[in-house]
């Protein structure tokens, strides 16, 4: 860590504590991938679906060290996009960054919304899957555009109740193992379809998108107390609790619950639910997953749409996507592409394709975001920040391009085509604003 003065001055008040700080990472990193997924890793691995997690843990927080170094370094830069702005100096890779953190935001979306149709949904009204999601994206769609306060103590219940759902499926299964039933041994059984290595390191690519969402939190740091210090705290801190409490979930599901039944439920956690069997209610489970998977769609689908207008309004996507409501002050423009993106990324692959897709394309920010640690070392911008051992952002890349050479063919297609619509876009906005301005 280099030490100069305390932090940069800033225009915003810096009001979020190191204990905010730590649950609004919390709570964008626990969601609704392992409410939804746990199913899909049981299908690659067998029984020990806490190895990828475990692993994907490890993974993300290479990439965290580089974040870590970087959102201390540049507190009032915007994440991503702007770190290869500075490292790169290639406006069209800082667009591509940027363009890839949004095509992932709407993918994810769409795959939330398949989380949300499915068997949990099912639990309280019997309705076909992907009427349902489609429904749901136009619900999200209006709720953004009616104008969504966000505010840490909204972000806090909302942790409070996702975390209080997973915490409850570890005591269900205790419950399970306390009368004599489960089947402890089974959490140590690889019987996935293929080798034990090759399942974990397929299973890892999806337990990855389980993790994601902690490199939003730099779009807060400029108003965190002392960053340097509480920042690296939450970030690492924030990841550690996740994966301790995504791990012991994981146990939890493969002791009580058969692989065959976990990998063919697209709501797994439902499944301890009933093997339990203590008079809980499976609709009031099926709430809670409820309640999380849509928040995590509003939220992610929020900061799709502004940043869709913010990337508008700064000309590197045609104007019109920067246009408001006029009472609202909402981007409806972006709202509705935005949503259309979404839902025709619903009718094109299931939830696991879609988890798979984002983490590709966030690969490729989380690669950009390693080299830009790299390129800036020698940058010092004369005040406190944390600093990375070398050896973290080069694993990083390494991790990152593992997690690539995994990627179906069917993901690298879906995803060049959606960054391949973003150049497209952004080309013809170049042309158009030159034209203007000879004109």
């Amino acid at each position: 860590m280099t030490t100069t003065h305390d932090a940069p001055p800033t225009g915003l008040a810096r009001a979020i504590s190191g204990k905010l700080l730590f649950l609004f990472i919390l709570g964008d990193v626990l969601g609704a991938g392992i409410y939804a997924l746990v199913g899909t890793l049981a299908g690659e691995v067998g029984g020990a679906v806490w190895v990828p997690l475990l692993v994907a843990l490890v993974l993300a927080s290479l990439t965290a060290a580089s974040y870590a170094e970087l959102v201390t370094k540049y507190p009032k830069a915007g994440g991503s996009a702007v770190f290869a702005q500075r490292a790169f100096g290639k406006p069209v890779v800082s667009f591509l960054v940027g363009f890839s953190m949004l095509a992932a935001g709407v993918t994810s979306v769409a795959g939330l919304a398949l989380a949300f149709s499915g068997s949990y949904l099912s639990e309280l009204i019997d309705v076909p899957a992907t009427p349902a999601a489609l429904v749901f994206l136009v619900l999200v769609a209006l709720l953004n555009a009616r104008g969504i306060k966000e505010s840490l103590r909204a972000n806090l219940v909302m942790t409070v109740v996702e975390v209080g759902g997973l915490l409850l499926i570890i005591a269900l299964a205790a419950a399970v193992l306390g009368r004599g039933d489960g089947n402890p041994g089974h959490v140590l059984e690889f019987d996935g379809a293929s080798t034990p290595v090759a399942g974990i390191l397929a299973a890892s690519v999806i337990a990855f998108y389980s993790y994601v969402g902690f490199e939003t939190s730099a779009n807060v740091a400029e108003e965190a107390i002392d960053p340097a210090r509480t920042y690296p705290r939450a970030l690492f801190g924030g990841l550690a609790v996740a994966g301790v409490v995504y791990v012991g979930v994981a146990l939890a599901v493969s002791v009580a619950v058969d692989t065959a039944t976990l990998s063919g439920s697209s709501g797994p956690l439902l499944e301890v639910v009933r093997v339990a069997d203590v008079g809980l209610p499976g609709w009031l489970f099926s709430l809670i997953a409820l309640i999380a998977v849509a928040n995590g769609a509003l939220l992610t689908a929020i900061m799709s749409s502004r940043l869709t207008y913010g990337m508008a309004t700064d000309g590197l996507l045609p104007s019109a996507l920067g246009r408001v409501l006029p009472g609202r002050r909402t981007p409806w423009v972006a709202i509705v592409v935005t949503t259309l993106v979404s839902m025709l990324l619903v009718l094109s692959g299931d939830l696991e394709t879609l988890a798979a897709t984002v983490v590709l394309l966030l690969l490729i920010v989380f690669i950009s975001t390693n080299l830009a640690v790299l390129v800036l070392r020698k940058d010092e911008p004369g005040h406190r920040h944390f600093r990375t051992p070398t050896v973290l952002p080069v694993l990083g890349i390494v991790s990152c391009v593992v997690l690539l050479t995994q990627q179906e063919a069917g993901v690298w297609l879906r995803a060049g085509l959606l960054l391949a619509v973003g150049v497209v876009l952004h080309l013809l906005t170049r042309r158009f604003s030159h034209r203007a301005v000879e004109v």
